[in-house]
């Protein structure tokens, strides 16, 4: 049995509801596989072949159809490459690159190179997501043109030990999935039932990465050149946001920060304020 699974038919149960994604994705899609030293990594590309690149890198158990909101807009502008992070529920190779190491960037760079980028890209990663986005333009900040950080990672203090790991354990353990999912995500229950039972789904069967994220310290924040959108709920479970909003306006340069009321962890509705970003 995978590590990252609590059983095979919970491997199989979540895979087959991602098939079922995929088939629903709302743009015409390439499905690659780019081999890095992290195993294989499956990658979504949409959008006009020449039209200058984004990379989407989702939270933690979660996989590419955290975007599917999305997408039909940006790939309009953008050839947009949805990357499945590794060790995360989704189509990529199970292995764990360390955190606060230069794994991910090094498995970012063979990425990239399997994709043909060979300049920078913008970056749009969201939690998880965007704690790699972010550690890769302060690795690489050459390679980064843009950066939107979405309930970001390694900014704010964590509210818990990991992103899911304590709180899961906890909540997860009754049998009203649902009813736990809202609270881990602040969505609605009625409004966003689908996505609701996508999470219930994923932490019935999956096991998050545990240990401690790394917060960035100022000096490397401040050394970010590049533009950085940053936009958090103000009622985030997982994050302090304030603290996020706090270190991101007075340290990185070009920052710009959005704190968007009565939403928590699960930051949606940003297709047209990232797209603007993007654009300019």
């Amino acid at each position: 049995m995978s590590a990252i699974y609590k059983s095979e038919a919970g491997r199989a149960a979540i895979a087959a509801r991602y098939r079922e994604v995929l088939r629903q994705w709302p743009v015409p899609a390439e499905h690659l596989h780019i081999p890095t030293r992290e195993g294989d990594t499956f990658v979504l590309a949409s959008g006009p072949q020449d039209a200058p690149p984004v990379v989407l890198l989702h939270g933690s158990g979660s996989n590419n159809s955290a975007w599917r909101g999305d997408i039909d807009s940006w790939a309009r502008d953008f050839r947009v490459y949805a990357v499945d992070m590794p060790g995360e529920p989704g189509g990529s190779a199970e292995s764990r690159p360390a955190l606060g190491s230069e794994a991910l960037a090094l498995w970012l760079d063979d990425v990239l190179a399997g994709l043909d980028i060979s300049a920078s890209a913008s970056f749009v990663g969201m939690s998880l997501g965007g704690w790699t986005a972010l550690d890769y333009a302060v690795r690489r900040p050459d390679r980064v043109a843009k950066l939107v950080l979405l309930c970001p990672g390694g900014i704010g203090k964590q509210r818990f030990g990991w992103i899911f790991k304590n709180l899961v354990d906890h909540l997860f353990s009754n049998h009203d999935l649902r009813r736990s999912a809202a609270i881990v995500t602040g969505l609605n229950l009625t409004d966003h039932a689908e996505i609701l039972d996508d999470v219930a789904l994923t932490f019935t069967h999956f096991n998050p990465r545990t240990g401690k994220l790394p917060i960035f310290t100022d000096a490397q924040l401040n050394s970010l050149p590049m533009p950085v959108l940053v936009i958090v709920g103000e009622q985030d479970v997982m994050f302090n946001s304030a603290d996020t909003a706090r270190r991101a306006a007075h340290t990185i340069a070009n920052a710009t920060v959005r704190v968007l009321p009565d939403i928590g962890h699960a930051i949606l509705g940003q297709t047209s304020p990232v797209l603007e970003f993007l654009r300019k």
